[in-house]
């Protein structure tokens, strides 16, 4: 007697609307992309913190911080910063960054606006502190140009032009030494800083100009803070591209071989 067979039909394979368009939702905003914004809140928060703050101090009173000190400081919290949270959001901390990575294909154009506004949070919280914090003083770490208009926008120009050429450099480029970015990026903040702090103040960062502009009510000159490090990023990032060399194996310095020199040398010097 022959067993009675159950005929299985395929389930519907056409996705609803409803699914198509949670499927391109998640792809664009995966599920921790909230992290990643509010990763961006801190570090920029911190970042503006730190680097307004010593240049306001240091403005007030240069026996307390001194404008290199401040410089340095600059420098260094990015470099923390891209070892505290590099991993989870990128730390951009910076808009013109973000649009930059966006323009060289390196981070969704649809996640910009997001992080943009995650920056100017930052910036803004951290700068409103500042004012309470440092009171009696009124401008929070502001942005000015000590020459003309046209000098201080070639300076940020120029100065963001280098920062993000070597961003691109080890953030995206396989064979760069990536273990090294944090100390690449804030290096360049600090040298570029210290050269264009006398011209321009040195921001090379809309959030980190436009906080302390909204904190202070302090506007003079901020649309170069805007134009000008905007159209450093691009091009540095676009500069970047253009040399990057092809995805093929070389036998230049890799991350391995240095980060694991130091060991490598302890094993030869334990076999001897």
């Amino acid at each position: 007697m022959a067993t009675p067979t159950t005929e299985l039909f395929p389930m519907d394979q056409n996705p609803t609307p409803e699914a198509e368009r949670e499927s391109t939702f998640l792809q664009h905003y995966p599920p921790d992309f909230a992290r990643k914004v509010f990763a961006e809140i801190i570090a920029t928060y911190l970042l503006v913190f730190v680097t307004c703050g010593s240049a306001a101090i240091s403005s007030a009173d240069e026996h307390k911080i001194s404008r290199l000190g401040a410089s340095v400081a600059g420098g260094l919290i990015v470099t923390v910063m891209i070892y505290a949270v590099g991993h989870v959001s990128g730390a951009h901390m910076n808009p013109a960054v973000t649009l930059a990575f966006a323009a060289i294909r390196h981070f969704p154009w649809k996640q910009v606006p997001f992080y943009g506004a995650a920056q100017l949070t930052g910036a803004i919280s951290a700068s409103f502190t500042l004012l309470v914090l440092l009171h009696p003083i009124k401008h929070v770490g502001t942005t000015s140009p000590s020459g003309s208009d046209l000098q201080a926008l070639i300076m940020e120009m120029v100065v963001t032009f280098s920062m993000m050429f070597i961003t691109s450099a080890v953030a995206t480029d396989t064979k760069a030494i990536g273990e090294l970015a944090g100390i690449a990026v804030g290096s360049a903040v600090c040298i570029t800083s210290i050269l264009a702090g006398p011209v321009s103040g040195g921001s090379m960062n809309p959030a980190r100009s436009l906080g302390p502009a909204i904190a202070s009510d302090e506007y003079k000159g901020i649309w170069i803070y805007v134009v000008g490090p905007v159209t450093g990023t691009l091009m540095g990032a676009w500069s970047y591209n253009l040399i990057r060399m092809p995805q093929k194996p070389v036998h230049a310095i890799s991350p391995r071989s240095f980060s694991f020199k130091l060991r490598a040398i302890k094993d030869q010097e334990g076999e001897v």
